[in-house]
Parts: C-alpha cells; structure tokens; sequence
C-alpha cells in the first residue's frame, strides 16, 4: 500500500497540472502577454471578469504587488465570489440571459480593451455571452478554461456554443471535468480541485509575459509594488496618478 498522504497525492496532482500548462499552453500564453502588452501600449485598458470561484483567478491579477496597474475586475453583482446570500445565487446568475450585455453597457469598457475572462467550464450563459458582446464591442477577448467541459458536457447558452468558441485567444487550464483530483473508496465523491491553482498559476506567466515584452520594447511596464516594502506606497502612488484615466478600481 502506498504511504502518500493525500496531500502527497494533490500536490503532486496540482504540480503535474502545472507542468502540462507550461509545456502544452506555452504559445498561447507567449500570445497572450502579448496582447496584453499591445493593449497598453496602444493607450488601451485591461479588465478581468470571473464568476464563482472561477473569480478568485480573476481578482488575483487586479491591484496586486508585481502586477500590471492597469487590470481592472469587470465585476458583476452577485457572482463575484461567494459573499452573496444565500451563495447558490451566485451559480444561479451564471445561467441569466443578458446579464452580461447589461454589465458591459454600464462599465467603461470601450473599443481597443482587453478583457480575460475566467470560467473553468466556459458552459454558463454569462461567460459566454460577456465574450460575445465584448468582442462585439470591440475589445480582444482571452479566455481561460478547461476545453475538456465542451466535449464532455452541453452547453447552457442560447447558442449551444461555449466560451471558447467567442475568445480571440484560449488557454487550456488542462482541468479534468468535475475539478476533483483526488478519489479514496471510503470517500462518496471526488474532492480536492485544483483550477484555481493552475488558472491563477497562467494567467500570473500571462502577466510576466506582458510585462517582459513590454519592458523589451523600451516600455516601462505600468507595475505595482508591495505595500509592505519600503517605499512601496510611494511607487504605487506615482504609478496610479500617472495611468489615472486608465485604472477604475480607486474611483
């Protein structure tokens, strides 16, 4: 019998994972920074949108210590996280028609944008259709999901189509469907996921990337510092006066 503890077996689980996005996902990403990169330094702003826990990768990339100042959460009312009550709501306005254009309509989205959107099974009618009507807009479009869910589950947008099949680029999260690693016999379900490690895990390498590519180009990437360091206040707030018109998380 092996002696690997579950959590032996998880992380082991989560690194494998990890190596396969890094191996398998690395052109996308490369393209990825990329567009980011041309989106900044073509005077565009850059916005996250995530529902559920897929919101918890979103808003990792937003206001943090190493990353581009310019990323903003797209946030929706009650699908952000889990603070909604009763939190069932949540998953529930992830299948509401419309919801998405309403949300687009009233944010400062514009033409020349980029806006990553986060859903582990890109199935929802929400991801799906805040894709569709951000490109309509006339923003480029990221998507991080598992495409292993459009072969293997239906989808529950009007369309039948997934999100896809509406981004200008996808990254694979490689994350089996049901997010579940682990199984034990005296266990009813599986259980310890791991696609908010590997989605938070690519679209940090998809930020490195934006910022190198930047700094390539004699472009000094718009970064924030740690608050916790000394003279990290200072920078940030340079960094925040100077890229005012494109930063909306301080309004």
């Amino acid at each position: 019998m092996s002696d690997r503890t579950p959590a032996d077996r998880f992380l082991d689980a989560a690194i494998n994972l990890l190596h396969r996005v890094r191996d398998e996902e690395a052109d996308s990403v490369a393209a990825a920074g990329t567009l980011l990169a041309d989106t900044v330094a073509d005077g565009g702003r850059l916005f996250a949108f995530g529902a559920g826990h897929s919101s918890l990768a979103a808003q990792d990339i937003v206001y943090r210590a190493g990353g581009l100042a310019l990323m903003n959460l797209l946030a929706v009312p009650g699908v952000v996280g889990v603070d909604v009550m009763p939190a069932t709501l949540g998953s529930a306005l992830e299948r509401v028609d419309g919801l998405a254009s309403a949300v687009l309509d009233a944010s400062p989205a514009r033409e020349g944008d980029a806006l990553v959107i986060v859903s582990l099974s890109g199935r929802n009618a929400l991801p799906v259709e805040m894709a569709m009507s951000a490109r309509a807009l006339g923003m480029r479009v990221i998507g991080v999901t598992s495409v292993a869910y459009a072969a293997e589950t239906t989808s529950r947008h009007v369309s039948g189509t997934y999100l896809k099949d509406h981004c200008d680029l996808v990254l694979d999260s490689k994350i089996a469907v049901g997010d579940a690693e682990l199984t034990l016999d005296d266990v009813p379900a599986p259980f310890a996921p791991a696609s908010t490690v590997v989605t938070a895990a690519l679209l940090q390498a998809v930020v490195a990337t934006a910022a190198a590519t930047l700094a390539e180009r004699g472009v000094e990437p718009p970064l924030l510092r740690s608050g916790n360091v000394d003279g990290g206040h200072d920078w940030n707030g340079r960094v925040l006066d100077q890229y005012a018109d494109r930063i909306f998380y301080r309004r």
